[in-house]
């Protein structure tokens, strides 16, 4: 009995032991939300008219429900004619989500797919995209492919595409951290970059920022340029004390958590700290400001009304 009870001791040490490698090798040793409350708008008796939101989707349980969620229902408040549906563009993300908590997402394909088997006549397309790179162009060649499925296909505008765009997710911005206002923090907002031109979006974000006289106010880029070093030397300059950190991204997924907020030494929090600054991390995807729900929602009136 004593040998046996050794026996299941050891073998739940190595099942532990299994369990925090394979934590660790996947990188989430943490609490993302409970998955039970997001709607993964997957269902079919859609009706003739579709609108299918698309985004590049987030493991992140809370703020999916929080952002890409609060897109959703946005427009299903703005739109009651017609059904809303989701798709994400990372496959990877999908497997994940389902393999860890039982919910099935559809990829672009499964959606248009579905709009097809479901009888759908007229489709438009509202991407979560902030900005027309990599990922909207894809999306662009997927949803051809598919056009000789419905009668009426209708792509809408990322984010930020036009001089209003700009404007309206500045002054978004702006107020949604209003609080930190002080004279001596700096808010520093992080974007995900993209060796596309349409980086481009970042400097010019900087200069509208600039320009509504928001001189406290920093953009910078996880993969791209203005680096966290960039930012860095800019804050410096201008003699703050404290510096908020915020996603410049839909959804508060993996890079707001880890490369923005985490504790690793070149996380934006460490390298702003390890200069002598007090750090202040929110972890709110844009996708949660009622302003940017209501962007996209113009966005996708437009295109709906291109369709007549």
């Amino acid at each position: 009995m004593k040998k046996l009870l050794v026996c299941l001791l050891i073998v739940s040490v190595l099942f532990s032991a299994l369990s925090v490698c394979a934590l660790a090798e996947d990188g989430e040793n943490y609490e993302t939300g409970d998955a039970a409350l997001d709607d993964p708008r997957n269902a079919d008796g859609i009706g003739e008219n579709e609108l299918l939101v698309v985004s590049f989707g987030t493991s992140f349980n809370d703020s999916r429900r929080l952002t890409i969620g609060g897109i959703e229902g946005a427009l299903a408040a703005a739109f009651p004619d017609w059904s809303v549906r989701r798709g994400f563009t990372s496959q990877i993300i999908i497997d994940h989500v389902k393999s860890r908590d039982g919910e099935c997402i559809d990829n672009v394909g499964e959606a248009l797919e579905r709009a097809a088997a479901n009888g759908v006549k007229t489709l438009v397309v509202q991407p979560t995209h902030l900005m027309d790179g990599f990922e909207y162009n894809d999306l662009m060649d997927e949803l051809a492919s598919y056009a000789d499925a419905f009668e009426r296909v209708s792509l809408g505008d990322p984010l930020l595409t036009s001089d209003d765009d700009f404007s309206r997710v500045a002054d978004a911005i702006v107020a949604a951290t209003r609080e930190y206002d002080d004279g001596k923090t700096a808010v520093c907002f992080m974007g995900h970059g993209t060796e596309a031109d349409s980086n481009a979006v970042y400097a010019r974000m900087q200069q509208v920022l600039r320009d509504k006289g928001c001189t406290n106010c920093y953009i910078g880029t996880v993969e791209a340029e203005p680096s966290v070093y960039d930012v860095l030397a800019a804050v410096q300059s201008g003699g703050y004390r404290r510096v908020v950190l915020e996603p410049l991204m839909i959804v508060a997924g993996d890079h707001a958590n880890n490369d923005m907020a985490g504790d690793e030494e070149d996380s934006w929090k460490s390298v702003f700290e390890g200069a002598g600054f007090e750090v202040v991390c929110v972890l709110r995807g844009l996708g949660e400001l009622e302003d940017i729900q209501t962007l996209f929602a113009e966005h996708a009136r437009a295109a709906i009304d291109a369709l007549n």
